[in-house]
């Protein structure tokens, strides 16, 4: 990493919220059993976006034990309903812990299984959406949830340009080039933004923060949605 981008980095970090107790707890497991969590920088992003869409529903492709849903709740609405997503029973039932003690579990359904069954169970709408589940399946899932995401909602994917996908053959792809990536984390990835990207309904950002962050808000909120 050259000085210039570590220098931003620490920025970046320097200025990303503090965790609280449990938190700290989640992060703290995390590090000890080497399992890939948002982090605070990105953190402090799902909670801005929830704060920003005054969220009442949550929805999430994937939660692991808890941690993104947690920095969720930190920015939603006080009454916001959330629905957590796991194929592992174990991390299903610590997310359940960890939001008994936060006072959230009455708000939360707690899934387990596929997210995309899940999903279909729902009519929406949803103010924000995580998407952070199998790679190769990003673009299935933003297809199942995009029309049940409400005017000026958010949809969120992470890992775009750190993780499993390669991302210097993203880049090239994004600039024009042929996909030259064999696997499918990396397919898995590109097929997700260039479906974001040629919906009309949505406008997508990169922000790099954490794992790099996919950002697509569903335009046109108006009186009626507020």
């Amino acid at each position: 990493m050259s000085d210039d981008a570590e220098t931003i980095r620490r920025l970046v970090r320097g200025l990303a919220p503090e965790h609280d107790e449990i938190h700290a707890e989640m992060a703290a497991y995390a590090d000890e059993h080497g399992f890939p969590i948002v982090g605070r920088e990105a953190g402090g992003v799902l909670r801005l976006l929830a704060r920003l869409t005054d969220a009442a529903h949550v929805f999430e492709f994937g939660s692991g034990f808890g941690y993104s849903a947690y920095w969720f709740s930190k920015g939603a609405a006080s009454d916001a309903q959330f629905v957590l997503t796991e194929h592992d029973t174990d991390e299903l039932d610590m997310a359940r812990d960890f939001f008994e003690r936060a006072g959230l579990s009455d708000r939360t359904e707690f899934r387990e299984g596929d997210a995309l069954s899940a999903i279909e169970e729902y009519d929406g709408p949803f103010d924000a959406v995580l998407v952070d589940h199998q790679k190769s399946r990003y673009a299935e899932a933003f297809r199942a949830v995009r029309s049940k995401v409400s005017r000026g909602g958010v949809v969120v994917a992470d890992n775009v340009t750190h993780g499993p996908a390669d991302a210097a053959a993203l880049a090239r792809y994004l600039e024009g080039e042929s996909l030259d990536a064999p696997d499918e984390q990396t397919k898995g990835i590109a097929s997700y933004l260039d479906a974001v990207r040629a919906d009309p309904e949505y406008e997508t950002v990169l922000l790099p923060v954490g794992s790099g962050l996919a950002v697509s808000v569903r335009a046109g909120r108006t009186a009626a949605d507020a």
